[in-house]
């Protein structure tokens, strides 16, 4: 990095310094908001509809998968579960983390990118902690971790990590090829991992849907406040 460069970093980062409060009210704010509106859905999945044709749907799509295993697929979503496992966000993100402050040069992707992942993260634990919800009544291809079925956090972390790194493409990013390689595991990832979770038993699709809404919402929010809209410099080579 350039003395200028450092000029202008150092620059950036004390202007958005007083921000950083207004910043972090706001993000917590947004977080307990969502936090209140999953809980809300929950105990609606949980108490006023547990007999409705929602539920019931739940319970026939969870079936369905059971009666369709095979030992291929059994070994194909185990492997697309690992892709959502915490010990994989952990360290997909903490390597991003460290590659997006060197090749940039600033804080504000890496940033992003661990509020992306922490409030999910978050938000999710105290979802589970506010509502109570059996597994589907099916026999089960993993151990059950002592969270609520509600929300899916696998379907959450995967939309939080990939859906992050694809928003910093895009925001950051001037190869295309990066743009739509980061764009297709955003969709890809989340959409494998929800599914692999349903194949398995482990979630109702109520559950997914939720774990999934957890995640764009958090990602909209931490984009707008963290992130921001508008031109970034490209990925520049590093020195």
């Amino acid at each position: 990095m350039t003395g200028n460069e450092a000029a202008v970093s150092a620059t950036e980062f004390e202007l958005s310094t007083p921000r950083l409060g207004s910043v972090a009210a706001r993000l917590i704010g947004a977080a307990l908001v969502l936090l209140a509106v999953l809980v809300g859905i929950g105990q609606l999945l949980t108490h006023w509809l547990r007999s409705s044709a929602i539920t019931r749907w739940d319970a026939s799509v969870d079936r369905w998968f059971v009666q369709r295993r095979t030992p291929d697929w059994n070994a194909v979503t185990k492997v697309m579960t690992f892709g959502a496992e915490t010990v994989t966000v952990i360290a997909i993100g903490l390597v991003w983390f460290v590659v997006l402050r060197w090749r940039l040069g600033r804080w504000r992707e890496s940033l992003f990118l661990a509020v992306g992942l922490i409030g999910e993260v978050t938000i999710f634990l105290g979802t589970t902690l506010l509502v109570e919800r059996h597994r589907p009544a099916v026999p089960r291809l993993d151990s059950a971790p002592p969270t609520s079925s509600f929300p899916s956090g696998h379907t959450a972390a995967a939309v939080a990590l990939y859906g992050s790194l694809a928003m910093i493409a895009w925001a950051a990013a001037r190869a295309g090829w990066l743009r739509l390689v980061a764009t297709a595991l955003a969709v890809l990832m989340p959409a494998a991992v929800g599914l692999s979770r349903l194949y398995r038993g482990m979630h109702n699709p109520t559950d997914v849907l939720a774990g999934a809404l957890l995640g764009a919402c958090w990602l909209a929010v931490a984009g707008a406040l963290v992130l921001r809209s508008g031109s970034r410099p490209a990925l520049r080579q590093p020195r």
